[in-house]
């Protein structure tokens, strides 16, 4: 007996089949998005403007750290990773170092890159054209999020080969094979870390429908996160485990695993435990340390293999919260419904 529920069941099952075919054909209809999408940033002012101030505040940083490792370089000539210090030392003259610039600046350029993502589409009125097109609904996301992912790969790429080359030109010390692993892992984490924040921004524009506020949203969670996070944390520590003053080492120790619990929910503090043992060798673990933990560990350094097992919770937490903001993102823009 047939019921009137045949004819959607064999529709559901024919669009399963030829979404299944289309998987095990390599589906090129993300692709063809994304290389649009590519070629369209590559080619915008926004680009131009975001590689300019990047490469500036990279230069300014990257000149003041040479200029103050050259004056100590005969003191540290025997360092292991006197090369590495170019990313890790702060001048005289500027209160961060280049992989501090890093963790501030460049989240704005996933946000710059995927706000308006979605959200500009429907504003321009072009979302459901496209969705005409023979592409899947999902194609539309991955394509926009592998585009800018892209985007912000040849970014932190280039930026990092240049101050690379301007401390190898300007130091003339050669960086040895363990010191360029460790910066390629570092370039590896930080594309993953500004790939969250483009996934985030991304998520703005769909669930809102302006620009304005989808970049307003995405800001502030920025700004939030960067200025106000550790007073918060520092607050909040402070009610769960208190430490008034006279308190006893106990007390105090227990305060600042609290809080440093706390601050590790921040991607910036992840990105940052991971940048700081990548980049010195010397740094054997992170989060609170006592000082008689560090009076009796032997003075030496790690491997990159030991490094990268130091780093590898953080490196996990950064790849989860963004596999977690796509998600969110993929199953809302699913659902919506798109008006011609």
């Amino acid at each position: 007996m047939t019921t009137r529920s045949d004819p959607f069941e064999r529709l559901r099952r024919l669009e399963l089949g030829a979404r299944i075919s289309d998987v095990l054909a390599g589906g090129t209809g993300w692709r063809t998005i994304a290389a649009k999408e590519l070629a369209d940033d590559l080619l915008s002012i926004r680009f131009g403007v975001v590689l300019i101030i990047v490469a500036l505040a990279a230069v300014g940083t990257v000149y003041f750290s040479s200029a103050y490792i050259s004056s100590v370089a005969s003191d540290a000539s025997g360092s292991p990773s006197l090369f590495l210090r170019l990313f890790t030392v702060t001048g005289d003259q500027l209160p961060f170092p280049f992989f501090g610039l890093v963790g501030f600046l460049l989240p704005l350029v996933g946000i710059a890159f995927g706000f308006d993502a979605i959200n500009s589409e429907r504003a321009q009125g072009t979302l459901p054209r496209l969705l005409a097109q023979p592409i899947h609904r999902d194609d539309v996301v991955n394509g926009k999020f592998a585009a800018g992912l892209a985007v912000i790969a040849l970014i932190v790429t280039a930026v990092t080969a240049f101050v690379a080359a301007f401390g190898l030109v300007r130091l003339g010390i050669t960086p040895t094979g363990s010191e360029v692993l460790r910066i390629v892992a570092w370039l590896i984490v930080s594309i993953v870390y500004v790939g969250f924040w483009l996934a985030f921004a991304s998520l703005c524009s769909v669930v809102l429908r302006r620009a304005a506020t989808s970049a307003l949203v995405a800001f502030g969670v920025w700004l939030a996160l960067s200025l106000f996070f550790s007073i918060l944390a520092s607050l909040v520590a402070g009610v769960l485990a208190p430490a008034p003053t006279g308190s006893s080492s106990d007390q105090v120790v227990a305060n600042a695993q609290v809080e440093q619990t706390l601050l590790e929910l921040s991607p910036m503090t992840l990105y940052q435990e991971a940048t700081v043992a990548l980049l010195d060798p010397s740094v054997r673990t992170v989060g609170v340390v006592l000082p008689s933990q560090t009076d009796r560990a032997v003075v030496s350094t790690l491997s990159i293999d030991q490094s990268l097992l130091v780093v590898w919770p953080q490196a996990v937490a950064i790849v989860a919260l963004t596999v977690i903001c796509f998600a969110v993102e993929y199953v809302v823009f699913m659902r919506q419904e798109v008006r011609a």
